[in-house]
């Protein structure tokens, strides 16, 4: 087979499972493993290629050429070519300040290079002048003729008012970003410490689990679950996990050895954390069903007094079950002296849960009197499909045998959950203080303004708008054609880099999507470029060549006419994926 095309370069998912049959039929157990290993790096790459990030709020054909912007802006945008007018609406009377806003964008290919390193958001001050605010872009994909990215920004508004963006993208020279926040990330992988003003949280290091939360305030308090556990490491967060049928065993996503999956964002505004997989019997793999598929999202911001877990469970065929929990929390220690609960008519109560309402629940928590430290669960989603009896549990109880406040929403209790059943949630937690006056009421407001993000659209600014001068510029030095070195010669001369194990590929290292980010100050050039995965972490094979015919980053850009000094930093976030290949890249590698 001469290897010529993409499938005779590397082997379908039908054809490992046919591989993995064939060699789990002849015992070789060792080779069926190594296919399974490898039938996920083949459903990785088509994942990459094929997955959606959701519907786009701003379409790739709504745009404005800079140029036709008021000259105002114009002038203060130098260096981009396109903006994109976005608009915020609040609608419930709730004035806003830090707000979170995440959405999709779709950008034409042809009009962008690098939406990372691109692009960057501008409030439209009453003033009518450009105010730069921070942005974080994530989960760039290339789909065709678009290309599209997941925006996130901090937001600021008052009731009932729009409030008017501009996402500027379209310069060749920009850099990466570096927003100074609150939000600071230790770790790696899934094993992060995560902090801002309000709270440090740290996720199990063996499978990413919430494990301790330490509220900021003058003392400190630290929520912890103490003890053996189950024999895993005990954590705040206990679920999911469901019993099989007849009370046989627990199966849990804390009996993880490690996660089976996981995806981690990570970035200045907001860090993500995704794990996903089959749960554990306690003595896997004797028992290894694959019969309840587990997602668990944790989303961390910054200057936020709370994060978002967002769940879901599939049942990938018909089964019984004794119970499943989708949430419970527990804290060792004795710290609150009160509970909180709130029922469908979103108003928060103190005490206990009245029986008539046990079932239907929308926030349950804690409170210490004293200290007005607070932990409130905010159920924001609890839906299911293609099945019915949903409830809505979860009473929060004070002492809790071996530990202290739990709450534990258990579901279904022996029943039948068939095929194709899925159970949806999506849950606020608030660490802020439970002022003595008006505590309830501000709950209510927080979990009223979470149901009713700021709407995000597109908007008409182009023409006839009021625009003002601003103070600066929203380029930095190097960014607007600036740089006593012209950048376009150091990207051409880094197409001249190439990765030599393709040996017949001409595959360069901008083509290959390696290159993250290229700054020029005065006569030296700073490249950030990271490697295609972890299994080549030596980046000064690029940077400084191996004694091959290809030429070294450092070599190659040291021929540029002004460049006397060349720094290549490795970097590994976001990690690369099929969606950095340029179009010359993807045929460079023969991709369909």
């Amino acid at each position: 087979m001469s290897e010529s095309e993409y499938w005779q370069r590397t082997d379908s998912v039908e054809e490992k499972v046919r591989l993995i049959e064939t060699a789990f039929k002849k015992g070789d157990f060792r080779v069926a493993r190594a296919l399974a290993e490898s039938l996920k790096d083949t459903i990785r790459f088509a994942q990459q290629e094929n997955e959606s990030i959701g519907e786009a709020a701003v379409a790739a054909d709504e745009y404005v050429r800079v140029a036709d912007l008021p000259e105002p802006w114009r002038r203060w945008a130098r260096g981009w070519a396109y903006s994109k007018p976005v608009a915020l609406d609040e609608t419930v009377a709730l004035a806003r300040e830090g707000e979170p806003v995440e959405f999709v964008a779709a950008f034409r290919a042809d009009q962008t290079e690098s939406l990372r390193r691109e692009v960057r958001v501008a409030a439209v001050e009453k003033s009518g002048a450009l105010r730069e605010v921070p942005c974080q872009v994530s989960s760039e994909i290339r789909r065709g003729g678009e290309r599209r990215c997941r925006i996130t920004l901090l937001a600021a508004s008052p009731a009932h008012t729009r409030t008017s963006y501009l996402v500027f993208y379209g310069n060749p020279n920009a850099e990466l970003t570096d927003y100074p926040t609150d939000l600071k990330v230790t770790g790696e992988g899934f094993a992060l410490d995560i902090e801002n003003d309000h709270y440090r949280a740290s996720l199990s290091r063996q499978m990413g689990q919430l494990e301790r939360l330490t509220l900021k305030r003058e003392h400190g308090l630290e929520l912890f679950a103490g003890g053996e556990g189950h024999a895993e490491p005990p954590g705040i967060d206990w679920a999911h996990d469901y019993v099989t049928a007849g009370n046989f065993q627990k199966m849990r996503v804390t009996n993880w050895a490690t996660c089976p999956d996981y995806e981690v964002i990570r970035g200045p505004l907001s860090v993500t954390v995704r794990r996903w997989g089959f749960p554990h019997s306690p003595v896997h793999p004797v028992f290894s069903p694959s019969r309840i598929h587990m997602f668990v999202e944790y989303r961390f911001y910054a200057g936020a007094p709370y994060f978002v877990k967002t769940g879901r469970m599939e049942a990938l065929k018909d089964l019984d079950i004794t119970y499943m929990r989708d949430d419970e929390w527990v804290f060792s220690g004795y710290s609150f002296t009160d509970t909180l609960w709130m029922g469908p008519d979103g108003k928060l109560r103190e005490g206990p849960v009245d029986p008539g309402r046990a079932d239907d629940l929308w926030a349950t928590g804690f409170y210490n009197r004293t200290s007005r430290d607070a932990f409130i669960g905010l159920f924001l989603e609890h839906e299911a499909e293609n099945v019915s009896g949903l409830k809505h549990p979860g009473a929060p109880v004070l002492s809790y045998r071996w530990h202290g406040a739990v709450w534990s929403r258990q579901l279904f209790h022996n029943s039948a959950l068939p095929a194709g059943a899925v159970l949806k949630q999506k849950n606020a937690y608030l660490v802020a203080a439970f002022p003595e006056t008006g505590g309830a009421e501000m709950v209510q407001r927080f979990r009223r303004r979470l149901l009713n993000p700021l709407a995000v659209s597109a908007a008409d600014l182009s023409r006839g708008a009021h625009a003002a001068s601003g103070t600066g510029a929203l380029a930095r030095s190097g960014e607007a054609g600036d740089s006593l070195v012209d950048k376009r010669l150091i990207w051409e001369a880094l197409r001249d880099c190439k990765d030599e194990q393709l040996y017949t590929a001409n595959a360069n290292v901008v083509d290959l999507g390696l290159i993250y980010d290229v700054r020029v100050r005065g006569d030296a050039v700073h490249i950030v470029m990271t490697t295609p995965h972890r299994g080549r972490p030596r980046y000064g094979y690029y940077a400084w060549g191996s004694g091959g015919n290809s030429q070294p980053v450092r070599d190659r850009l040291l021929k540029v006419p002004g460049v006397r000094k060349v720094v290549v930093e490795p970097a590994w976030n976001p990690p690369w994926d099929a969606n950095r290949l340029t179009e010359s890249g993807r045929k460079a590698l023969g991709l369909p």
